[in-house]
């Protein structure tokens, strides 16, 4: 939906001093599966990111619902099974969101964005929630040059996506997303900055449909990368082969 979010966060992971590896074959964590109650569908997927991402000295998620599904869900997963369960709980305890890593692991100092504006933040439920993601991404927000943060009423509340909640309870998600989107209106910033992509679909396709086609809505990467307004090429990113 928005592949710049990844290129953002590889530079972010490179410009820290990691070596970067991109398994080509990785998939989805399995959380719309465990949250839905498919734990069929959830365990496979499991097994395939424990496989993949093993041999990893860290997991870093751009997401803090992909990141808190492993740390959080993953043991539950395998609470049946003894042997994995241990493997398993390695990989948890090396599983980040990015800007948590960022601040807590490799103790960035500098980033190489740039916003000349003011912005606000929305924190995403799964890494607030789960992960206590909360100072971080503002901390990292504080070293952008040019950029003010304006906090907005209820940064902490819902926006409404919920995963499949969005989809089985419509009506309750549009009048979450409509209080979120106001409470972000209300703040008149240039933008409102997030760290979960699902919430950046609900909550720019909610300000739009109120006729709002100038705030913009940016995952935090991007911002403290310098792709905000670029593609990946644009800002200096290559794919890898």
């Amino acid at each position: 939906m928005r592949p710049r979010i990844g290129f953002a966060a590889i530079k972010l992971l490179e410009a820290a001093g990691c070596d970067v590896v991109v398994p080509r074959a990785q998939t989805c964590c399995g959380q719309p599966g465990y949250n839905t109650g498919d734990r069929r569908s959830a365990l496979a997927l499991a097994r395939k990111v424990l496989a993949e991402f093993e041999d990893c000295d860290y997991v870093v998620a751009p997401s803090g619902s992909c990141a808190g599904t492993i740390r959080t869900h993953y043991p539950d997963l395998f609470r049946d099974d003894p042997g994995t369960l241990e493997r398993v709980n390695r990989l948890c305890n090396r599983t980040y969101e990015l800007t948590d890593f960022l601040v807590n692991v490799t103790r960035l100092e500098r980033v190489p964005g740039l916003f000349k504006g003011t912005v606000t933040y929305h924190d995403s439920c799964s890494g607030l929630r789960e992960l206590g993601v909360k100072a971080q991404p503002r901390a990292l927000l504080a070293k952008v040059p040019g950029l003010t943060l304006k906090e907005m009423s209820e940064a902490e509340t819902c926006c409404g996506f919920g995963g499949t909640f969005a989809v089985k309870f419509g009506e309750i998600s549009t009048h979450i997303a409509e209080r979120k989107c106001a409470n972000i209106v209300e703040c008149g910033v240039d933008a409102v900055v997030l760290g979960d992509l699902g919430c950046m679909l609900n909550i720019e396709g909610r300000l739009r449909r109120r006729g709002d086609l100038k705030t913009k809505v940016l995952h935090v990467a991007e911002v403290l990368a310098g792709v905000d307004n670029g593609t990946a090429v644009e800002s200096g990113l290559l794919i890898r082969p």
